[in-house]
């Protein structure tokens, strides 16, 4: 029963657009071709905004590596520097005595 009502549905829903094929189906092409558009530009913009996106997230990659090699060379130096005061601070107190 219901297999009949859906094929006598589409049958009929059919019927419109090749009765009025002039009119109706220009605004059909119309339509369609207006959706069609719409959506090339959001895929367009969809791949514009990713593109961003993925760029940013390269920078941002990009400057914690800078970020973390900045660090470790502070490290060092501070490492360096932890270790350099105490001789130096000897040199010139055995230097004045």
């Amino acid at each position: 029963g219901d297999r009949g009502r859906f094929n006598s549905d589409v049958y009929c829903l059919g019927l419109p657009a090749m009765e009025g094929a002039g009119v109706d189906g220009q605004q059909n092409q119309d339509l369609a071709l207006f959706v069609q558009n719409l959506l090339k530009e959001m895929q367009g913009r969809f791949q514009t905004m990713s593109d961003s996106i993925v760029n940013r997230i390269d920078d941002m990659g990009s400057r914690i590596d800078d970020l973390e090699r900045s660090i470790s060379e502070l490290l060092q130096e501070a490492g360096a520097a932890n270790v350099e005061p105490s001789t130096s601070l000897q040199r010139p107190s055995t230097a004045a005595a």
